[in-house]
């Protein structure tokens, strides 16, 4: 799961560098981000030295990524919103997400703090991409996101509590995860503001 998102989160990274028109330098730097950081922070709540920091074999698949994303703008016109990257994105997401679930398990922590770990390990990353790219993270309020994430969390806890084995555990998580992530894709859904519920005025 770990390798799976690492290569696709370091790709869509390093597809928004590129849109943004940055020099290779800092495409690697957003795609490295994206794949590391959800990760990296996942592993300082457990108490644990971030995998990256680790195995250069962890560094080495995040470049992998990010080589995959620069072949992209190659071959394609807009990588950065083409379907393969959208897809990656959403695999990336589940991977992540399970990954988080099952290191927060094992470190023993609340059904809240597996739900928590799971979205942030899946979510971190592009969230600090986009403080690179100076703008708001948008999981704070653009698509079904974080959402699917959270989802995903929840079913890995409930499938748990439920006495499954951890491959269904597992499964469960990264196709609740990435089913509703594509689902939201391809459907354009979107959590209500506020004022779409009529609770704060529109400027």
């Amino acid at each position: 799961m770990n390798t799976i998102g690492l290569v696709a989160f370091a790709l869509v990274g390093a597809a928004k560098g590129i849109r943004e028109e940055f020099d290779i330098f800092g495409i690697s730097v957003v795609g490295l981000v994206t794949a590391f950081g959800g990760g990296a922070t996942r592993d300082v709540l457990v108490g644990r030295t971030p995998l990256a920091l680790q195995s250069m074999g962890e560094v080495s698949l995040g470049f992998l990524g990010v080589g995959l994303a620069l072949l992209l703008s190659v071959l394609l016109e807009s990588p950065d919103d083409h379907p393969i990257t959208l897809v990656a994105d959403a695999i990336g997401l589940a991977a992540f997400a399970t990954a988080g679930a099952i290191v927060a398990t094992e470190a023993g922590v609340s059904p809240f703090g597996i739900v928590t770990v799971a979205t942030i390990n899946a979510v971190g990353g592009g969230a600090y991409a986009d403080i690179l790219l100076d703008r708001s993270p948008f999981i704070l309020f653009e698509d079904f996101y974080a959402t699917a994430a959270v989802l995903g969390g929840s079913t890995y806890w409930l499938v748990t509590a439920a006495g499954a084995a951890g491959g269904l555990t597992a499964a469960a998580c990264a196709g609740m995860t990435v089913g509703t992530r594509l689902l939201a894709v391809t459907y354009g859904w979107h959590l209500p503001t506020a004022q779409m519920l009529g609770l704060a005025q529109e400027n």
